[in-house]
């Protein structure tokens, strides 16, 4: 850790330096980068026409809609097949997102029980070795209604703490930008790196020359995030709905809540790689949009339509925005994959993994859309496309036996799954 006045910050990895909250147990793996876990989550499905892979390896052929993922093919297990039993039961977004990360029940209603997604089990076996046991963020805010008799909850929250519980999520970048470096958020405080700067400055003459040059990017890394956050929300247009007036008829949110939707999800992206490269947690959640969602993209010249609406399309238009989400993943997976860990980058390091509720906007969810880019440490072989359609056992929490298992968490059930897919 490096402290000030007000802040603490995660390192990231060096071999200079044991890990933090290493045990005598672990001992022999302290020379060893941790295993990160991110799941991203686009709502409402994808084209149904261009979510297909075929072939393996770094020939394996992409859908349309995966191809910002084609350099990473050699890299990527792309699946298909897999499903949630209980997400069939109410046939709407609410009831088919509320358990994806849980396989569990959900209540109708408008009560809310689901059941702890995988992130957050996992938070509870891990999350005390890192500051934050997991970040949970988002770029849309929460709907609280109900909706055909599900709670849209269950549409805004992919990240359960308990079964009655969502974990919060976070969709302010200057939050959880606070909740990664300082002790207490207080608007109006210095750089984070000018209040570690001194205890910076002791750490470098005790390290390897190699740690020196990871120590300066990191910290240049930190920069450049602080300035995104300051600088978001001050261009762009407003998402969702639009009002008649020609500006927001109130005063610009405190806290910067950004209104371009490239900029909020890059920042969050950014955020998501600090995240694992200074350690500070090795489990996030990042949702992209609500599913039932009303995010517009006038960049790409789709501004005619909400994401929910256009997602029963399958138009080209729907095509971009599906592209346009699946590029977040691309950005994430690059940024990691030039992060020097000993041997390994720390996208080899990590277990990259983006769904959906639904395989279209139609509302299938028969079969889950299912890609996972990164090495989980080493333990996960890329080039890799299973089908397990028409199989039995194809349970979507086999896959997150199989995820926590590369975290070294090893239940003997989770939601409806009693054991892993041997595949991944």
């Amino acid at each position: 850790m490096l402290r000030g006045l007000g802040v603490t910050m995660a390192l990231p990895w060096m071999e200079s330096l044991s890990v933090w909250g290493d045990t005598l147990r672990d001992a022999k793996q302290s020379s060893e980068a941790p295993t990160r876990m991110a799941i991203l989550f686009a709502g409402c499905g994808f084209h149904r026409h261009e979510w297909w892979a075929k072939g393996e390896g770094a020939d394996m052929e992409l859908g349309k809609a995966l191809h910002p993922l084609n350099d990473f093919r050699d890299r990527m297990v792309f699946i298909r097949g897999l499903y949630n039993a209980e997400a069939l039961k109410g046939n709407i977004h609410s009831s088919q997102t509320g358990n994806l990360l849980s396989g569990a029940p959900l209540a109708s209603g408008g009560r809310i029980q689901s059941g702890t997604s995988v992130d957050q089990y996992v938070a509870h076996q891990i999350g005390h070795r890192t500051k934050l046991p997991s970040l949970v963020l988002g770029c849309e805010k929460a709907n609280p209604s109900v909706h055909k008799d599900y709670s849209m909850l269950y549409s805004s929250h992919i990240s359960w703490s308990s079964p009655t519980t969502p974990t919060p999520l976070e969709v302010y970048p200057s939050l959880a930008f606070d909740q990664m470096f300082k002790d207490k958020a207080q608007a109006g405080d210095q750089s984070v790196l000018d209040a570690v700067l001194s205890d910076a400055k002791d750490l470098r003459r005790n390290i390897s020359r190699l740690d020196q040059q990871k120590l300066d990017e990191y910290l240049n890394s930190v920069r450049e995030v602080e300035k995104r956050i300051e600088s978001a929300g001050k261009r762009g247009e407003l998402q969702g709905w639009r009002p008649t007036f020609t500006k927001p008829n109130m005063p610009r949110p405190k806290e910067g809540y950004p209104q371009d939707i490239v900029e909020h999800m890059r920042i969050m992206s950014d955020l998501l790689v600090l995240a694992f490269q200074t350690d500070t947690t090795r489990i996030c959640t990042l949702k992209l949009n609500n599913d039932h969602g009303t995010l517009r993209f006038p960049h790409l010249g789709v501004d005619y339509m909400i994401h929910h609406l256009l997602s029963h399309s399958d138009t080209a238009d729907w095509l971009k925005v599906n592209q346009f989400f699946l590029e977040q993943m691309a950005y994430i997976a690059r940024r990691l994959d030039v992060i020097q860990e000993g041997g390994r980058t720390a996208l080899d390091n990590s277990m990259l993994m983006l769904c959906s509720s639904m395989l279209t906007g139609h509302h299938d969810a028969t079969q889950l859309p299912v890609v996972m880019l990164g090495g989980g440490g080493g333990r996960i072989k890329g080039g890799q496309n299973l089908d397990y359609l028409g199989k039995p056992d194809r349970q979507m929490c086999r896959l997150f036996l199989s995820m926590m298992d590369k975290m070294d968490i090893h239940p003997d059930t989770f939601g409806d799954a009693t054991k892993p897919l041997g595949e991944v």
